[in-house]
């Protein structure tokens, strides 16, 4: 394609948009991954290409050869690619304009939107997982540093001017942070994985897209085969309606899974907050934001009983 016009769309929090039209007036969308900042695929920007690369090849496979027409997946290339690299630390997926109601993340859907979507989930919860999608540890990476961190938060150092307010929140919150990850752990390793399917990732409101009614799945970045719990925690907690998903897909939601996925969620962001303030930053409104929101978790796992 020949694009003739750009315009940045300023949307997410972790990568770069902009909407682009071609020659003959067709629209796409485009995502630019800073492969530096994705500390949730890996910890150096090789791994992170290769797992992004095999994450959007999945999406693909899902809507191509699955057929799953709620998955909006990148397109490919004339070489089949889905993520083509720029420079050495971005890598840039192309999507088809999608017309619809985006949600908002941490709203609350209404009980109709909601059977819907698990509904969805339940059609990709029974699908074979593509060969390319990896297998996802309940584990969280960057566990060990960030207990060190609670433990002397001196160890964080000065990378920029926001370094002391955040060495300030882990002193404050270090002892309940300790706690939960010393808990998450233990609860991580004793969980059965027998039970696995492919899942989404994030399926909450800010990643969808209705369209009459239809909820249609973006964001597969985080694509991967795991127990359906990974999924579901974040849509519901009405009893009532994870019966429905059981009645539905075979498989009874495990509450304590549900409980310790919503515990990963939290600890996944200290991590990125504090990976991301452990590097050289400048205070911008981006990285304000990050750290109100990291002063907002660290509170919310404060007021949370630990295991």
């Amino acid at each position: 394609m020949r694009a003739v016009a750009l315009t940045h769309v300023p949307l997410g929090f972790g990568d770069h948009h902009w909407s682009a039209t071609d020659a003959v007036g067709r629209r796409w969308f485009l995502t630019l991954a800073d492969l530096e900042h994705k500390t949730f695929l890996g910890e150096d920007p090789g791994t992170v290409l290769d797992r992004l690369e095999g994450a959007m090849d999945t999406a693909a496979r899902l809507r191509d050869d699955v057929g799953l027409g709620f998955v909006v997946a990148p397109l490919r290339s004339l070489s089949g690619a889905t993520v083509h690299t720029v420079g050495t630390h971005h890598a840039l997926s192309v999507f088809p304009h999608v017309e619809g109601d985006s949600g908002e993340f941490g709203r609350v859907l209404e009980p109709g939107r909601r059977d819907r979507l698990l509904d969805t989930l339940t059609a990709l919860h029974r699908c074979p997982p593509p060969e390319t999608a990896r297998t996802l540890p309940i584990a969280l990476e960057g566990t060990e540093r960030l207990a060190a961190l609670a433990e002397d938060p001196r160890g964080l150092g000065d990378h920029g001017s926001l370094s002391g307010a955040v060495a300030d929140l882990l002193d404050e919150y270090g002892a309940a942070l300790r706690a939960h990850l010393s808990g998450f752990g233990r609860r991580a390793a004793s969980v059965d994985l027998s039970g696995v399917v492919t899942t989404h990732g994030e399926p909450h409101p800010g990643n969808l897209l209705w369209r009459d009614d239809r909820p249609l799945l973006v964001d597969w970045d985080t694509v991967g085969v795991a127990v359906p719990e990974r999924d579901l925690w974040s849509v519901t907690d009405d009893p009532d309606a994870l019966a429905r998903y059981a009645d539905v897909s075979g498989h009874v939601p495990d509450p304590d899974l549900l409980d310790l996925y919503r515990l990963r969620w939290d600890l996944r962001d200290v991590v990125e907050f504090v990976d991301l303030f452990g590097s050289p930053h400048r205070s911008t409104p981006d990285t304000e934001q990050a750290l109100a929101e990291l002063a907002g978790v660290l509170a919310r796992l404060a007021d949370r009983p630990t295991d």
